[in-house]
């Protein structure tokens, strides 16, 4: 851990000793540090003086060992890669890109995405134009032509999740003005084909006084609850939660997450001993990790409960500021977690890299003890 043990112990009791509304703005959780660990590094994507690489997104294929990672040229830029690993994370190699991937534009999400009759495809989807879909019925090898869903969005689905009765219903964010300026509200739409078409769009989730933004979906271990933890742009407070128990057709009112959750664009799974990690931009308020590429280890019940977690993790280190954190996250049978990322690795010109850090979280318990 980067701070001493009693440094630490004098934070907790401190932050614990303050009434509850100051205490949501403190931290809460103790931290361990893997950033500094380069044997768990993986650079897949070398930044350059004039390569910016940002804003990857992964998929895990059936056989638990193929990693697809997608990412754009610039900041918000095109969509002009994609790498494969045929190793778990181990080793990558770049894929060509089709053509037409040059019109779509800022931060692509890939998904894996099966429809009713058992058809399997990857889509990739981007902001522009006004949400762009390209997919592939055979693993990433070609691809369709891009075609526009005609969805006024700041950035595409941020998250897709399957329905018990096999529709997948995706959420994502819209501004004012369909600009990316405040307030945002957060959007569904639901595909009844594996994704081919797309549902007219039904606003979800809005809040006075918040940007509520980058929806992250997942189900309560029961798998009878939605659960969407949001990103707040507006930087007031912690992130934002909301919670559903009709499949998505209606949703609780949206509230603050628990501190140590708060922070930009959220992948969040559950591990094989039953525990969630999140993966993100650290964005909490006053944290030693501020602005740096973190995971948050605890439970759906810290949600549920409105506790703090067990503990979060410093996995890179940003060196411009907070431009860095939107994640691509994958567990392996094992238990390896692959996290990948588009960060600044050191001073100077050279600019953002994709990179993998791999780590275990019986390694990251022990370092906690």
């Amino acid at each position: 851990m980067r701070n001493k043990k009693n440094s630490l112990l004098h934070t907790l009791l401190f932050c614990f000793a303050l009434p509850a509304a100051v205490q949501a703005q403190q931290p809460n959780l103790p931290w361990v540090d893997l950033s500094a660990q380069k044997e768990r590094q993986i650079v897949i994507s070398q930044g350059k003086a004039d390569l910016y690489n940002g804003h990857p997104t992964t998929v895990l294929l059936d056989d638990n060992r193929t990693i697809l990672c997608t990412w754009s040229f610039g900041h918000g830029g095109k969509a002009s890669f994609i790498a494969e690993s045929k190793d778990g994370g181990l080793s990558w190699q770049n894929r060509r890109t089709p053509a037409d991937w040059d019109t779509m534009n800022n931060c692509p999400s890939i998904y894996k995405l099966t429809d009713k009759q058992g058809k399997q495809r990857l889509f990739v989807f981007c902001a522009d134009p006004l949400m762009g879909q390209s997919y592939s019925e055979d693993n990433g090898k070609t691809w369709s032509p891009v075609r526009s869903l005609n969805k006024p969005c700041v950035m595409a689905f941020s998250s897709i999740i399957q329905l018990k009765n096999g529709d997948y219903m995706g959420l994502y964010h819209r501004g004012n003005n369909d600009q990316d300026r405040p307030p945002l509200t957060l959007w569904k739409s639901v595909s009844q084909d594996g994704g081919l078409t797309w549902s007219e769009s039904v606003k979800v989730g809005e809040m006075e006084g918040r940007s509520p933004c980058e929806p992250c979906l997942f189900r309560t271990p029961d798998g009878k609850r939605l659960v969407c933890v949001a990103r707040e742009n507006d930087r007031v407070g912690n992130s934002l939660m909301m919670f559903s128990d009709d499949e998505g057709a209606s949703w609780t009112p949206l509230k603050e997450t628990p501190w140590g959750l708060t922070g930009d664009r959220h992948v969040m799974k559950y591990t094989p001993d039953g525990r969630l990690i999140a993966v993100f931009r650290d964005m909490a308020p006053n944290s030693p990790t501020k602005g740096h590429f973190v995971a948050w280890v605890g439970h759906y019940k810290d949600l549920r409960e409105e506790t703090s977690g067990q503990y979060k993790i410093k996995l890179l280190h940003s060196y411009a500021g907070s431009d860095c954190g939107y994640p691509g996250l994958e567990i392996l049978p094992d238990g390896t977690i692959v996290a990948i990322t588009y960060i600044k690795m050191k001073p100077g010109k050279e600019q953002h890299s994709i990179v993998e850090v791999r780590f275990k979280l019986d390694e990251t318990d022990a370092m906690l003890k």
